[in-house]
C-alpha cells in the first residue's frame, strides 16, 4: 500500500504533466484561427463531456474499482490527444476536447478515492489531507515540467508538444497498470444502480447540508483560480511578454501551486479555518484587480496569487468531503462536486469570454474581482454554519 502511494503521486505527475497547455490557447487562435469566445466555448464542450460523464464515471468508479477507471481513463486521453495530430478546424478540436472531458471524468474522483482508501486499508485517515496535497504537488510539479519548455518546442513546431504528450499517457497506462485495489468495506446489496445514484445526489444534495455547502464553497474557489487558465495566455500577449517565456511562467505557476498544496495541511493547522477564508478571498480579489488595472510586463505575476490559493485550497476542501463518504460512494461524492464545478462553468464561462472579446481582458479581470467579493462571503458563511465544530 506504501507502494500504491507512490505510484498515485507518480500519476498525479503524468496526468497533469501537459506539454500543450502552456500554449493551447495560441495554438488554439494562431494554428487554428479562433476567437476568444469560440475558445472559452471549446472548454465549455470540454467541461459538458465532463459533466455528463462526471457522475457516472464516478459511480462506475466506486462500483467497477478505481484502477479500472483511471485505465478507461488512459484510454481517453491517448485517443484525444492523438486527435490533435489531425486538428484543422474548431470542430476538430471540438472532437479532441470531448475525448479529453470524458478522460478528465473517469479520473475526477478515482485517484482522490483510491489514495483514501489506501490510507484506510492502513488505517491513517488522519494523513489524508498532508497525503492529498502531496498528490496535488506532485500534479503542479508535473504541469510544471510540461510548460517548461512547451514555449520552444512550439516554436519548433506547434504539433511538437501533442506528439510528446501521447508518450506521456503511454506511460501513465503502464504506471496504472501495476496499481493495487485496497480490499474495501463489505458491498452492499443493490437492487438499482439507478435508485443508488440516485440516493447518493439527494444524500450530497438535499439531506447532507454540510456536504452540499462545503461543495459550493469549494466550487466558487475553483472558478476563481480556473478563468484565469484561458485568459492569462492573451493578457501577457497584450503586456508584450516574450513568447520564450510563457513555458517558464506557467511552470512557475504550477510550481507556486505545489508549494502551497504541500503546505496546506500545515496552514490550515496554524491559521484556522476562519483566517484562511480570509486569505483566500484577499488573494482572489487582490489578484483579479491586479491584473484588471495593471497592463506591465510583470503583471501577469497577479496570476500567481490565484495559484497560491488554489494550492491551499484543493487538499483542504477534498479533505472535509472525504469524511462525509463511506467506500460505495466516495469517488461518486468528489465527482458530483466536479460536476458542480462543470455546471458553473458551462453557465458562466461563455459569458466571461463574451465580455473579453467585446470590453477587454482588464474588463473581465474588474468583473470577476467584483463578482467573487460578493458571492464568497455568503458561500463562506452557509459553510462555517455547518462546521459549527470545526471553527
Amino acid at each position: 500500500m506504501t507502494r500504491n502511494i507512490l505510484k498515485l503521486n507518480i500519476f498525479a505527475a503524468l496526468k497533469m504533466m501537459l506539454f500543450p497547455m502552456a500554449i493551447i490557447t495560441l495554438f488554439w487562435k494562431d494554428q487554428i484561427g479562433l476567437s476568444l469566445t469560440e475558445i472559452l466555448l471549446i472548454n465549455v464542450f470540454f467541461s459538458g463531456a465532463s459533466l455528463i460523464m462526471e457522475y457516472p464515471s464516478g459511480y462506475i468508479s466506486d462500483h467497477l474499482g478505481y484502477r479500472r477507471s483511471l485505465l478507461i481513463a488512459c484510454g481517453f486521453g491517448l485517443i484525444g490527444w492523438g486527435a490533435y495530430l489531425f486538428a484543422q478546424n474548431f470542430w476538430h478540436v471540438v472532437g479532441a476536447e470531448l475525448l479529453l472531458g470524458v478522460s478528465h471524468a473517469f479520473i475526477s474522483g478515482s485517484d482522490n478515492a483510491l489514495l483514501y482508501e489506501t490510507l484506510r486499508a492502513d488505517g491513517q485517515t488522519e494523513l489524508y489531507t498532508r497525503c492529498d496535497g502531496r498528490m496535488a504537488g506532485w500534479a503542479q510539479i508535473g504541469e510544471a515540467g510540461g510548460a517548461l519548455c512547451a514555449g520552444l518546442l512550439y516554436v519548433a513546431n506547434p504539433l511538437l508538444p501533442f506528439m510528446i504528450q501521447i508518450g506521456v499517457w503511454v506511460v501513465a497506462l503502464a504506471v496504472v497498470l501495476t496499481l493495487q485495489e485496497p480490499e474495501g468495506e463489505k458491498r452492499p446489496h443493490i437492487s438499482s444502480h439507478v435508485k443508488e445514484a440516485f440516493r447518493i445526489s439527494r444524500y450530497c444534495f438535499v439531506e447532507q447540508k454540510r456536504v452540499r455547502a462545503t461543495m459550493v464553497f469549494g466550487v466558487l474557489l475553483s472558478l476563481a483560480s480556473f478563468y484565469p487558465v484561458w485568459l492569462v495566455q492573451p493578457f501577457m500577449q497584450q503586456c508584450a511578454v516574450p513568447l520564450a517565456w510563457f513555458g517558464p511562467i506557467w511552470a512557475g505557476a504550477n510550481l507556486t501551486v505545489a508549494f502551497c498544496a504541500y503546505h496546506s495541511h500545515w496552514v490550515l493547522a496554524r491559521v484556522g479555518i476562519k483566517r484562511i477564508y480570509l486569505l483566500f478571498i484577499g488573494l482572489i480579489v487582490l489578484a483579479f484587480l491586479g491584473l484588471g488595472l495593471t497592463t506591465m510586463l510583470g503583471s501577469f505575476l497577479f496570476y500567481y496569487l490565484l495559484t497560491a490559493m488554489r494550492g491551499l485550497q484543493g487538499p483542504i476542501i477534498r479533505s472535509f468531503l472525504q469524511q462525509e463518504a463511506s467506500r460505495y460512494m466516495r469517488a461518486s461524492l468528489l465527482s458530483l462536486h466536479s460536476l458542480l464545478f462543470r455546471v458553473g462553468y458551462v453557465a458562466t464561462g461563455p459569458a466571461i469570454g463574451w465580455i473579453s472579446d467585446t470590453s477587454g481582458l482588464q474588463t473581465a479581470f474588474v468583473v470577476l474581482a467584483g463578482g467573487f467579493a460578493l458571492t464568497l462571503p455568503l458561500a463562506f458563511r452557509s459553510f462555517l454554519h455547518h462546521h459549527r465544530e470545526i471553527s
